[in-house]
This record gives structure tokens, C-alpha cells and sequence, in this order.
């Protein structure tokens, strides 16, 4: 299995406008060790949740930039020259361009908003 194989990755909208998301229950649903999925769109953005154990390829995003916010757990995101390791409540925007990975030995829960043309595992 290739290394983006293992990674379930779904970029179709799940949630229309004005329909409740349940965050808790999507995570209790849950079964793989990295799950992301876009939940709705905001203008020209998607928000994405990702449930995910273990660690990223390192990637980039040439044309926009990634904001990740920690629901609950521990994630870190590697830049080629820093360490960012963010706790629950905590957010970091990662600028469009920069070469970044993310991790999460213990397993996180996390948000992200981006543009919508992202494509998750990078340019």
C-alpha cells in the first residue's frame, strides 16, 4: 500500500447550510487512524475535519494557505526549519508554499479551513 493509500480522504461536501454537524459523533463513528473529511462549504472555503493517528507526508500547497485548529488531542506540524506542536483550542495558519507535514502520535481530532480548490495531499 502506498503511503496516500492509507489515508481516507473525502473532498465532497457533507453537510449542506442550516444542517447540524455533530463533531463528537463523526469521531465516535469513526474507524481508520486518518479520516478527513470536508464537512461544508463557507464562501469560497471548505471547513475539513480530520481524525487522524500517526503521521503526513511532507507536502505543500502552492496557491493557498491552511489553517488547522486542534479540537482535541495533540498535533504537531513540521516545517522544514520549525516545530509547531499545538494542544486543544489552539489554531496555526501554515502560509501558502511552505513545505509542511503533520502529525499526531497519540491521535487528534482537528479542524481545517482552505480554499476549496485545495487538494488535500498537496500540489
Amino acid at each position: 500500500m502506498s503511503e496516500q493509500e492509507r489515508y481516507s480522504i473525502k473532498t465532497e461536501v457533507r453537510f449542506k447550510p442550516l444542517e447540524l454537524i455533530d463533531i463528537q459523533q463523526m469521531v465516535s463513528e469513526c474507524k481508520e487512524e486518518w479520516f478527513n473529511q470536508t464537512l461544508c462549504r463557507v464562501n469560497d472555503c471548505v471547513v475539513r475535519l480530520g481524525i487522524i493517528k500517526g503521521e503526513f507526508h511532507w507536502h505543500k500547497h502552492d496557491n493557498e494557505d491552511e489553517f488547522f485548529y486542534v479540537v482535541d488531542g495533540q498535533l504537531f506540524i513540521d516545517l522544514e526549519d520549525q516545530l509547531f506542536e499545538l494542544g486543544p483550542k489552539q489554531g496555526l495558519t501554515v502560509p501558502k508554499g511552505v513545505i509542511h507535514r503533520t502529525r499526531a502520535p497519540g491521535g487528534v481530532v482537528i479542524l481545517m479551513m482552505e480554499g476549496s480548490g485545495v487538494v488535500p495531499t498537496g500540489d
